[in-house]
């Protein structure tokens, strides 16, 4: 799983759901890099809709057409993660100029602790500027459809997830 001398980058987040703006910055990724890392974050901190197990089977999935994107999970510090695979390279989509100015921040912290780690900014298709994967619980949350939002598959899984939920309570 060690990156080589290939340009690889890692993708970090909590991807809790994967969205059609997460897929589209993985995809355009591989298509500048090497090698795409897609890393799951366990935060024990954050109450997740999915598991880390669950989010990693999904992706893996979903991903499996883009021959050089892989999907891993890692808990601690981004810096250590990055260090132990061996990534110089980390990519952040920006939606809109508050995302720029927390990203910019991350990214400066980043390389503060680890120099020479360099963070890469794409902007998020105009199809996708208004999605993120808390817009996609809420809407879930109501029983609202988000076919619309998540790739190919997915609705389904997140549906039935909440009524899991409900159900529970």
């Amino acid at each position: 799983m060690k990156a080589s001398k290939e340009r690889a980058v890692l993708y970090p987040g909590s991807f809790d759901p994967l969205t059609l703006g997460h897929l589209d910055l993985i995809r355009r990724a591989a298509r500048i890099f090497d090698k795409v890392y897609v890393g799951v974050l366990v935060n024990p901190h954050k109450k997740s809709l999915f598991s880390v197990e669950e989010r990693v089977i999904m992706i893996d999935r979903i991903i499996k057409d883009i021959p050089n994107a892989e999907v891993v999970s890692f808990s601690g510090l981004l810096v250590d993660f990055c260090r132990q695979l061996g990534i110089r390279h980390i990519l952040r989509g920006l939606r809109d100029a508050g995302d720029f100015e927390a990203e910019i921040k991350v990214a400066q912290g980043l390389t503060v602790l680890e120099p020479g780690l360099d963070t890469v900014f794409l902007g998020t298709d105009l199809r996708y500027s208004y999605l993120s994967s808390s817009m996609v619980r809420e809407v879930a949350s109501g029983g609202g459809d988000v076919s619309a939002f998540v790739p190919e598959g997915l609705a389904p899984l997140v549906a039935e997830k909440y009524s899991q939920l409900s159900k529970a309570e």
